[in-house]
């Protein structure tokens, strides 16, 4: 498969050719993605990309488990921390979803399981010819946001 347009550079290569478009089923770094996607918004991904391990090492390994307990003395430990964005709605919106990830795991089993269901359990497969061709929202991703 060609590489899209927007890897050109690294670590975006990198990301495109080992992670992006392949299927995850591992909730540990489905809950990686969540994460890093929120601390993306507003940035590029090429940011978040190149804090990835410092995401890592500053959020527990990305145990949801750890994060949903986090409390205001992990919040200021985490503004702290020049290895991620240091922003605080960002770094309490983590801890909120990973006390929503628990939740969703207990209701469906997986967080894995929570998400193919919104595919039929198989990836969508688009061809699309230019990025401006990509649309910003879907069917699939309105639901996935209620």
């Amino acid at each position: 498969m060609p590489r899209c347009p927007w890897a050109t550079t690294e670590p975006n290569i990198t990301y495109h050719d080992e992670e992006w478009g392949v299927p995850v089923h591992d909730d540990r770094l489905l809950f990686e993605f969540l994460i890093l996607e929120g601390a993306q918004a507003g940035l590029s991904w090429t940011t978040i990309l190149k804090k990835r391990d410092n995401y890592r090492k500053a959020f527990d390994g990305f145990r949801a488990d750890k994060i949903a307990r986090y409390g205001a003395r992990d919040v200021r430990r985490l503004l702290g921390d020049a290895g991620i964005v240091r922003n605080r709605l960002k770094i309490t919106a983590a801890i909120e979803n990973a006390k929503m990830f628990l939740a969703v795991r207990k209701e469906f089993g997986t967080f894995d399981a929570y998400l193919w269901s919104f595919v039929g359990g198989k990836p969508i497969k688009n061809r699309w010819r230019r990025m401006a061709d990509v649309p910003a929202r879907t069917a699939e991703s309105d639901a996935m946001s209620r």
